[in-house]
């Protein structure tokens, strides 16, 4: 990969779809590292709303901007992936009301796996802390495009219309 001075971390999860809290995380995390690599998790037992091309495509496109960042997919722990990354660092968003407790577990899971991995958490950015993927997947049929924009990049509109309807 690269030298053992380039300071990498991975930032992983499903991004079906990615939103804009992820994206917040992402360029924010950006800019604490040389390299940051979002790792999109595939779980075959969960129905997918987009395939884990098309959620690698998806963020590529949204992270287009940042030079220092690529996307790739994994099975398997995330641990697992981020050593394979040859990376030191997770990096994960938490929203103040709902992830809290589980990201702390997993945390203390990874830990025990791999005490040489450190876990960066981010908070969410406020005006972003209620969104997830299940929120932008209930109310896509619903909403229109000018509000699914207040919660995703507007470039993933088009593909959740294509997914999940129009208003």
């Amino acid at each position: 990969m690269s030298n053992n001075n380039t300071r990498r971390a991975v930032y992983t999860g499903s991004f079906d779809p990615i939103t804009l809290g992820h994206v917040n995380v992402i360029e924010r995390g950006s800019r604490l590292v040389d390299e940051l690599i979002v790792g999109v998790g595939i779980n075959v037992e969960k129905s997918a709303t987009f395939s884990p091309d098309e959620r690698v495509r998806l963020i590529e496109e949204v992270t287009a901007h940042l030079p220092n960042v690529t996307v790739k997919t994994f099975t398997g722990l995330a641990v697992t992936f981020v050593r394979d990354c040859e990376a030191s660092v997770m990096i994960r968003g938490i929203r103040p009301l709902t992830d809290t407790a589980a990201e702390f577990t997993m945390m203390l899971a990874n830990r025990e796996l791999d005490s040489t991995i450190e876990t960066v958490f981010l908070m969410a950015d406020q005006r972003l802390a209620h969104v997830s993927s299940s929120l932008i997947k209930q109310i896509t049929p619903l909403a229109d495009d000018e509000m699914l924009a207040r919660f995703v990049p507007t470039a993933i509109v088009t593909a959740l219309r294509e997914k999940l309807g129009r208003a």
